[in-house]
């Protein structure tokens, strides 16, 4: 009875979320809250849900100050640079400028937002592209390709909600991937470079150089810090090295990074308030959800749901599929981006994964590592089912189907490829 009601609770939850009847933050709520009434007395689901709340609580904090770091970093200008610097070196060479893309696609992502980095980058490289009559698909894939694998980082939210939904700490899922990040990042690279290669050979190498700085508003300028550029690299640097190292809790070196970073480079208080502000949005929306998906795991872990579900799912997988069931998690990863949104699939899927791969020996922590070189990672901006992926195709001007044509080949062997470097790095393995 336990698995039904899992099994229903999980289906519930999907549909809805799926087809769009209730937002993911009232799924998540109240239908394990339904079905938790029926399988366990008041007192003992109100305890399931404070003790899914309190798990949550780390990764809720680290994501709302990381989304407040890097979205100031970026408002202070600490990127603009390296952009600017890029722009100048490719000129007009059209291979050089889809390289140059990619590297701009990595770097305006560090703060792990898929819409701030399609509203930096392709309004800042749409008017280049366009200038030399270069593919606009080209634009939005390799940007795609480039936010894709940097949203592996903790703050870009598959990798916390992963950790949220397992129970596990974000860094035992982080840090062991991180060579298999690296790679892709560099096949990333590779692609683009192909890319451009066809460009420069359809429309040849043009002179022409490009002001990236002329495409920025004024309210923009005014906010740039340009004098403290040096300090705002240092302190960004020894936030990225504290977080690999795990110098302190992750949430904490981001709520340090930030408020030093805050007061530097804005000391009026009301300046302060108003870098707040702009990122209220997104903090919000993000934080309520790992808080709400607390509710979620919480009832279904304490209600012994999972378990049940996973004893049921082990009776029809044969043994020796299950041992492989890290690589079935990664290669299907990034395609089921196209069928599942985060929620849906870290916090419906993942578990009853993970329970199943439990009883073959293989570490829970081991199926989140595989499920984030794909889920709504690289699989992210090709995605019909998140709001982000609209961004991109409707500042480059280009259709879905069209970008996904193009474009998905690519993304699944960057999944591809990250599988195979962590089942070599050990970040994934196969039980025997």
């Amino acid at each position: 009875m336990l698995a039904l009601f899992g099994f229903l609770t999980i289906g519930i939850f999907l549909y809805l979320i799926l087809s769009k009847r209730v937002s993911v933050i009232v799924a998540l709520i109240l239908v394990p809250l339904i079905f938790g009434i029926f399988t366990s007395d008041l007192t003992d689901l109100g305890e399931m849900i404070l003790e899914g709340v309190s798990g949550v609580a780390p990764t809720g904090i680290m994501l709302a100050f990381a989304i407040l770091f890097f979205g100031l970093m970026s408002k202070v200008g600490l990127f603009d640079p390296v952009i600017s610097r890029v722009l100048k070196l490719v000129k007009g060479d059209p291979m050089k400028i889809v390289i140059g893309t990619a590297l701009i696609g990595m770097l305006t992502h560090l703060d792990g937002s898929g819409a701030s980095t399609f509203l930096i980058t392709i309004p800042a490289l749409l008017p280049l592209y366009e200038k030399l009559g270069m593919s606009r698909l080209v634009l939005a894939g390799v940007v795609a390709l480039s936010a894709g694998t940097m949203n592996i980082v903790p703050w870009g939210g598959p990798t916390a909600r992963a950790a949220t939904s397992l129970g596990v700490d974000t860094a035992d899922l982080f840090i062991p991937v991180i060579p298999a990040m690296i790679v892709g990042l560099i096949w990333v690279l590779f692609v683009s470079y192909i890319l451009g290669k066809r460009e420069r050979k359809r429309i040849g190498v043009q002179d022409f150089e490009f002001d990236y700085k002329q495409e920025l508003s004024e309210e923009d300028l005014n906010a740039r810090r340009p004098k403290l550029f040096w300090f705002n690299v240092t302190l960004t640097i020894i936030t990225l090295v504290a977080l690999v190292q795990v110098w302190l809790p992750l949430p904490i070196i981001f709520m340090i990074a930030f408020a030093i970073a805050l007061i530097v480079n804005y000391p009026n208080p009301a300046e302060q308030q108003d870098r707040i502000t702009e990122q209220a949005t997104g903090v919000v929306t993000v934080v309520s959800i790992i808080f709400a998906a607390g509710i979620f795991t919480g009832v279904l872990s304490g209600t012994g749901m999972i378990e049940a579900m996973a004893e049921s799912l082990v009776s029809f997988i044969p043994d020796s599929a299950g041992t492989f069931m890290t690589l079935i998690v990664a290669i299907s990863s990034m395609p089921l981006s196209l069928v599942f949104t985060p929620d849906a699939y870290y916090f419906g899927v993942l578990p009853v994964l993970s329970e199943t791969a439990s009883a073959y020996g293989i570490a829970t922590a081991e199926i989140g590592r595989a499920a984030i070189l794909g889920q709504m990672t690289v699989g992210f901006p090709l995605s019909p089912l998140t709001a982000s992926t609209f961004l991109l195709l409707g500042l480059a001007k280009v259709d879905l189907a069209d970008h996904q044509r193009f474009i998905f080949k690519w993304a699944f062997g960057t999944t591809i490829i990250m599988t195979i470097v962590a089942f070599i790095t050990g970040a994934i393995t196969i039980t025997i």
